[in-house]
């Protein structure tokens, strides 16, 4: 599902227009980065919490000359934990398996490739 799909599924269930649920989701997105570049936390409760997190420098490999180490600043990174209701959905839902041949999602019920 992308942007355009999420706005329509938020104008349906919501009542509101197409352009509107977007600029919703655009709100929230504008939120959310907010309070994560000011190190706070946005919990959605039953959903999940995205959080800032500074990953730790480290040495690394230059791909392009596999001899020579180079150095990786440490980064800040957004997290995200699924909270209760997020996983129990996920736990409830069928399981798929992505095929090898074609990349089509199998779900395991006689799928023919």
């Amino acid at each position: 599902m992308n942007k355009a799909s999420l706005a329509a599924a938020i104008a349906d269930q919501v009542g509101v227009t197409k352009k509107q649920a977007e600029e919703m989701i655009d709100a929230m997105v504008e939120i959310v980065i907010k309070q994560l570049k000011n190190g706070n936390e946005v919990t959605i409760t039953g959903f999940g919490s995205f959080s800032a997190f500074v990953r730790k420098g480290r040495e690394g490999v230059n791909p392009q000359n596999p001899s020579e180490k180079i150095t990786i600043n440490p980064t800040k990174v957004a997290r995200f934990k699924p909270g209760s209701n997020l996983k129990s959905a996920m736990k409830d839902s069928k399981v798929e398996t992505v095929s090898a041949i074609g990349g089509q999602a199998d779900s395991g019920e006689g799928a023919q490739v």
